[in-house]
């Protein structure tokens, strides 16, 4: 359930807060996206105190990360040159092709992508895009998780990817993995941790010591590697948000 943020001042209710209860969740904590939306993820039953003064503690840290997005404004207006996917290590120059009828994405080249259709609708292109990615993420990200799933002897039963703005990934109880298409963007020892991450969820489906340790025992360095996805977001594009 998510819910805005009924928690400042006058002069902070126009800022882009939200908070959002998650039955995952075993402790507060807050993500800031590109455009500067601010989203503080909170245990079932944290009260309004609790939430404020979690806040309170934690403001600076969100104020600079605010301004730091301040340059990844969205703008609706913006149509992709080009295509750096750092997670399978490919990267594509954009060329765009004026026609009727509905845009439509497609290589040209191993190192070329071509756009046909209406070249001054960005909305549209951007929408495009995303499925045209989603295509790309299935195939490559889920070839890659498989793969690791094997290897680890962790079976999973099948690989789905969605455009979500909140999550990296899932695993759900019936062993489905749901990763995020902007994984794409990401470097591959991030992509990775995320895999492993998710892939522990089929042993342990919470965020418990124990699961922890199983997560460590595959990647000692794992929390860096947290951080550094907490942070992935301005690694994506502006117009994967449009």
């Amino acid at each position: 359930m998510t819910t805005q943020l009924p928690l400042f001042a006058p002069r902070d209710r126009s800022e882009p807060w939200t908070v959002r209860t998650s039955r995952r969740a075993r402790r507060l904590s807050v993500r800031v996206y590109p455009g500067g939306r601010v989203e503080v993820v909170v245990p079932p039953g944290a009260s309004p105190a609790l939430i404020q003064r979690f806040i309170g503690e934690h403001r600076q840290w969100i104020d600079r990360r605010v301004r730091e997005f301040s340059a990844h404004v969205i703008d609706h207006n913006e149509c992709p040159t080009a295509l750096h996917l750092a997670a399978i290590g490919t990267a594509y120059a954009v060329e765009y092709h004026e026609a009727l009828g509905p845009i439509r994405i497609s290589r040209s080249a191993p190192d070329r992508v071509k756009v046909s259709g209406d070249a001054h609708n960005p909305r549209a292109i951007a929408q495009a895009f995303r499925r045209w990615l989603m295509g790309v993420a299935q195939l490559e990200l889920g070839k890659r998780i498989t793969e690791l799933a094997f290897s680890l002897d962790m079976p999973i039963q099948r690989v789905q990817v969605r455009c979500q703005r909140t999550r990296w990934g899932s695993c759900s109880a019936t062993g489905t993995i749901s990763l995020n298409v902007c994984l794409l963007f990401l470097d591959p020892t991030i992509v990775r941790y995320l895999f492993l991450h998710e892939l522990c969820h089929t042993r342990h489906m919470n965020h418990s010591a124990r699961f922890w340790s199983l997560v460590a025992s595959f990647e000692p360095d794992y929390r860096r590697l947290d951080r550094e996805l907490t942070h992935g977001w301005q690694h994506v594009p502006a117009w994967m948000f449009v």
